[in-house]
């Protein structure tokens, strides 16, 4: 069992008074697996080791299973924790380096045989158990290091980028080899990356941070449907949404319109009474569409936009194309790979107006019932 509790953390360096992580609250129930999820410098590494105990907590409380852990060494902690760089003993065997920690443990041989071959095993490195670490590619030595941790059996894995030095067939493998190993052994992951593919693919519960600050904890569902704010939304997803500024404006019908200098979009009912609800009638705002919601195949609807075609981005099955819709704006839409245009031609699209999210100009917060 492994719940993880942690409490108002804050996070200083000497006499800079500016937080490195600033009032992170979280709880995480046991066998779940959560990833934290920024940009570089966001603080979701030392955030990390904030809780493996490999920093000092400036204010707050970590728990694990309830025990207040703030000033409990890493050894005590029974955690496991895989780094980047794999941190492998040179000059051992694959085998010495997964043992490794169950000798310096003084656990019998026998013991220690059986848990190296079952952890290689479950990894698929048997036949690699008396190379050097030398003579295997990035994926076997990321899947040695992630042995020596799981043969410790611990309540709590932490896992900081650890596939960021693989190229990117090698990363999708491990993603996989990743999401089985948490399923087989059932046990708690926290797992650090900057990478929103990873992110999506591989959590539970997303923790969104940016700047020391959480900006969304949710699945990644909400966090890619639902996001909190304009940070989120832009960070995940690829190619990234479309944000456009322009202002609520009511219609003849009684209806609420979206208007910028050369659009104007009908917004759905149910936004409008969102937007109603919060006062944002004749006001400004931003309009999220994310590309994959527009689309010619939308025509049929009541929103649509006109644009100068640019150019375009083909991604195997599927073609993003960039339309320019004035105010230096470029907008993002999913087409059929089969679709051609030529610079400078007109593009009607469709908009599923029920996909589209509205967020406060100054803000970036999303309007929510």
């Amino acid at each position: 069992m492994a719940n993880i509790r942690i409490d108002h953390i804050y996070k200083r360096y000497g006499k800079d008074k500016h937080p490195v992580v600033k009032d992170f609250n979280l709880e995480i129930r046991d066998k779940e697996f959560i990833v934290f999820v920024g940009p570089s410098g966001c603080g979701k590494s030392t955030m990390l080791r904030m809780i493996a105990g490999l920093e000092d907590i400036t204010e707050g409380e970590i728990y694990i299973d309830d025990q207040l852990v703030n000033h409990l060494p890493p050894k005590d902690r029974d955690i496991s924790m895989v780094f980047q760089n794999y941190a492998l003993y040179p000059n051992m065997s694959v085998f010495e380096n997964i043992a490794f920690g169950l000798r310096m443990r003084k656990l019998p041989k026998y013991e220690i045989e059986l848990a190296v071959k079952k952890a290689s095993r479950i990894l698929e490195i048997e036949s690699y158990l008396h190379r050097k670490p030398r003579q295997l590619s990035g994926g076997q030595r990321q899947r040695v290091a992630i042995g020596r941790a799981i043969v410790r059996n611990p309540k709590l894995f932490l896992m900081d980028e650890p596939l960021s030095n693989l190229d990117a067939k090698l990363r999708v493998a491990m993603r996989m080899e990743i999401i089985k190993l948490h399923q087989s052994l059932e046990t708690t992951f926290i797992y650090v990356t900057h990478d929103q593919v990873e992110a999506m693919t591989m959590a539970d519960r997303i923790v969104v941070m940016k700047e020391g600050v959480i900006q969304q904890i949710d699945t990644p569902e909400r966090i890619y449907t639902l996001p909190s704010n304009t940070f989120v939304a832009s960070f995940i997803g690829s190619p990234q949404i479309n944000l456009i500024s322009g202002r609520i404006q009511e219609n003849a019908l009684g209806g609420l319109e979206f208007l910028t200098s050369r659009l104007r979009i009908a917004i759905h009912e149910s936004n409008a009474e969102l937007l109603r609800k919060h006062g944002q009638v004749n006001r400004q705002v931003l309009l999220g569409i994310r590309p994959e919601n527009i689309s010619l195949e939308a025509l049929f609807s009541d929103a649509v936009v006109t644009g100068t075609y640019r150019f375009t981005e083909l991604m195997g099955a599927d073609r993003f194309i960039y339309l320019d819709i004035g105010q230096d704006q470029l907008l993002t839409a999913r087409v059929s790979p089969s679709v051609r245009f030529e610079p400078g031609d007109k593009v009607r699209l469709g908009i599923d107006s029920l996909k589209m999210l509205f967020f406060h100009p100054d803000t970036g917060v999303r309007f929510a019932d």
